[in-house]
């Protein structure tokens, strides 16, 4: 998944990463160029990736149906997320795979992705590389990435997950509700937030909420909000 990426050799580079490394599903998200001959040609025997990529106006629309994403950084930014190297995040990333969509974000070739971009994610990602020089191309990112994801399922033979996850989007209006609900309630205060729902956002990306999970959570929430109310699951 690119986001407002501004080069069109970069969106073919991507094309052919993936392909190479037998992934197909691309989406664009705001993109600032257009799918032209550069792309094309960058692309060279993955132009199929490339012209059936996907194309959305933000990122909250792109992940609404993902059980997992991850944002691509080379920086923390002192954001709570769960953070890994490629190698450690391929064996997960395939294995709820199985359960649903999982998307990787990169973002654009100048600024990456804002901080707004990558609370939206549920991990970080992080490319190991020279401290000193950690700027790295978009295709090539891509490349690592998409290796990685390669060598660990010619490699292992993952489990099929027993759970069914919760979409993004679920995840997300819970966490809404969530925070509406402590408001009310007083225990959070948006003037003197304290972190308290970044920490939120990481416990939930830590478990990975299944469906019944957000039902129950949500069940808890509305209880918080009108105690003495009889809820069922």
């Amino acid at each position: 998944m690119l986001v407002e990426t501004s080069h069109p050799g970069n969106l073919g580079a991507t094309a052919r990463a993936m392909k190479v490394m037998g992934l197909s599903d691309l989406a664009l998200v705001n993109p600032k160029c257009a799918i032209d001959d550069e792309a094309r040609a960058r692309a060279s025997g993955a132009v199929d990736v490339l012209e059936a990529a996907r194309v959305f106006d933000d990122l909250a629309d792109a992940l609404a149906d993902t059980v997992l994403s991850a944002a691509c950084t080379s920086r923390r930014r002192d954001l709570p997320h769960p953070a890994y190297t490629p190698r450690q995040a391929a064996p997960e990333m395939l294995k709820l795979a199985q359960a649903g969509p999982v998307a990787i974000v990169f973002g654009s070739e100048t600024f990456g992705l804002s901080n707004e971009q990558l609370m939206q994610c549920r991990w970080l990602v992080n490319i190991p590389s020279n401290p000193d020089y950690a700027s790295l191309n978009l295709g090539a990112a891509v490349q690592v990435l998409a290796y990685e994801l390669r060598s660990t399922a010619e490699d292992a033979v993952l489990p099929l997950p027993d759970f069914e996850l919760a979409p993004h989007a679920a995840q997300e209006a819970l966490l809404v509700e969530m925070e509406k609900a402590l408001v009310e309630v007083g225990f959070h205060d948006p003037a003197h937030p304290r972190r308290l729902m970044p920490r939120l956002r990481r416990f939930f990306a830590k478990a990975g909420l299944e469906k019944e999970e957000v039902a129950i959570w949500r069940g808890i929430v509305a209880a918080m909000k009108n105690p003495g109310t009889p809820w069922r699951n």
